[in-house]
């Protein structure tokens, strides 16, 4: 399935984080935009409501032209009021003054705002701008030509007398009332300001597609790269898995995580390899070493089923097959020793020993051997105590004195010795025999390995003795290395932990 796929899941992700980053910013951007867009207008209409509360504060107070007008006239010409009724003379002759205040003969006249050239500008030479003025009486004293017919007296702020702002739905208005109570507003039309924001948003929602598209198709330009050698990898894997163990990851950088991954699963395909061709060798190997001795059991059992022989001809046969079953099972115990270890499966007893001991013990019991061909066994034998199996390490003792013997030349010398060296315990096994050419000591190790090509495998050798001693010496944690001299001799040593809990 796609949403499976490693480059989908990080392409999908990608998308994403884009689509938030991306909204973000044009949010962010917008806002900021809308935010700064109506504060230059409000500044312009603060401004403007400056300026008429202004003009208001500067024209005649609010109880002017309230009351009875003044008799300014001459003595003895008559006065008359504003509609042309003559009024009567006064009582005393001479100027007679009323002062202001409501009359039952008194009418109330609307007040008179006049702007200045100035205030009047900024209302004509910009057409969107209107304004409109309130008495405290709630009665429109002036407005603009260009004024909405439904402009409205904005509702006071109590306890406040700083200038304010509205909305109604195109029009941005700002009012202010005076500490008489009168109220100046001015107002524009910002549909053009408003289709101008849409117009923005809309650019940047197309910005931000442009970039969403670049982006995905950048990351997934990367990805590609990203995953190619995740695909190399799983189409090398799939060959080698089919047979073809030869197979390596090719073209990656080492300098990266995928790079080291790569050499490292090359590094393993190469052990699987090597296993696996050891494991052929192994098997041919095996094969080889059984057919022999089985070849000998059918041989004599067909030569004495020929025709009838004696009884110690009989009693001869029968000892050949027994020492073929013998050797057989000899092979067999071995590969089933090397198997258990190679699975772990095999046990290792820990106990607190002393090796020279063990080595002594070890000596004593092949020394017999060791007279039957004339070879001197020297010891020097220093106590070293360890913690291991008793039995496993003299099954390696005995195995490299048993080579010793047997590769040495007559009347030659064997040296064995126990030592501890840097918290190590170490047991060297040196003979004087014919040694191992220079070619073969790394293989000596080695699965049915012989250097002595020329030793047949009829002495019951099978060549199985050294593997199974250095597994036994890896299992308890220890080495085991080799130097020789062809002519001169070969050194077995043998490096174990020494017991620290004594």
């Amino acid at each position: 399935m796609i949403i499976k796929s490693i480059r989908w899941r990080l392409q999908i992700w990608l998308a994403f984080l884009l689509v938030c980053v991306l909204s973000g910013f044009g949010v962010t951007v917008y806002q900021l935009q809308r935010v700064n867009q109506f504060k230059q207008i409000d500044e312009e209409l603060e401004r403007r409501v400056g300026a008429l509360d202004r003009a208001v504060r500067g024209g005649p107070p609010p109880d002017f032209g309230r009351g009875r007008p003044p008799f300014d006239g001459r003595p003895g010409e008559p006065a008359f009021d504003d509609e042309g009724n003559r009024l009567p003379p006064p009582l005393h002759g001479g100027r007679e003054f009323f002062p202001p205040g409501p009359g039952p003969e008194m009418k109330l006249r609307p007040r008179e705002i006049r702007l200045s050239p100035e205030v009047s500008a900024l209302f004509e030479d910009t057409g969107s701008f209107y304004f409109a003025i309130w008495s405290r009486d709630r009665m429109l004293l002036k407005s603009s030509t260009n004024a909405p017919v439904n402009v409205s007296l904005p509702v006071r702020v109590a306890g406040a007398n700083l200038t304010h702002t509205r909305m109604r739905d195109a029009l941005r208005e700002a009012f202010h009332y005076t500490e008489l109570g009168d109220c100046v507003l001015a107002g524009r039309d910002i549909t053009g300001d408003l289709n101008a924001m849409r117009r923005f948003a809309f650019w940047l929602l197309g910005a931000g597609g442009t970039v969403l598209v670049f982006g995905l198709g950048g990351g997934w330009w990367l990805t590609s790269r990203a995953i190619q050698p995740v695909e190399e990898m799983s189409v090398a894997a799939s060959r080698i898995s089919a047979g073809n163990l030869s197979e390596r990851i090719a073209g990656a950088d080492t300098d990266n995580e995928l790079g080291r991954l790569a050499g490292v699963l090359n590094s393993t395909f190469a052990r699987l390899e090597a296993a696996f061709a050891q494991q052929r060798q192994f098997t041919a190997d095996a094969s080889h070493e059984l057919r022999t001795p089985l070849a000998v059991i059918i041989s004599e059992a067909q030569t004495t089923l020929a025709r009838e022989r004696s009884s110690a001809e009989y009693r001869e046969t029968v000892e050949t097959c027994l020492d073929a079953a013998q050797q057989m099972r000899r092979l067999t115990e071995s590969l089933l020793e090397l198997a258990r270890f190679d699975a772990s499966q095999e046990y290792i007893q820990r106990e607190h020993l002393d090796v020279s001991e063990t080595t002594r013990a070890c000596v004593e019991r092949i020394r017999p051997l060791a007279h039957q061909r004339g070879i001197q066994i020297h010891c020097d034998l220093a106590p070293v105590r360890i913690c291991g199996d008793t039995d496993r390490l003299g099954q390696v003792i005995t195995n490299l004195l048993t080579n010793a013997i047997h590769y040495n030349k007559p009347k030659g010398e064997i040296r064995v010795g126990t030592r501890g060296e840097n918290g190590a315990a170490i047991v060297t096994v040196a003979d004087t025999g014919q040694g191992i050419a220079p070619e073969d000591l790394p293989h000596i190790f080695e699965r049915f390995y012989r250097a002595d090509k020329s030793r047949s495998r009829a002495a019951g050798r099978s060549g199985l003795g050294l593997a199974i001693s250095k597994a036994i010496v890896d299992a308890h944690g220890g080495t085991i290395e080799v130097t020789s001299q062809p002519g001169a001799g070969t050194t077995f040593t043998v490096r174990l932990r020494v017991d620290q809990s004594r």
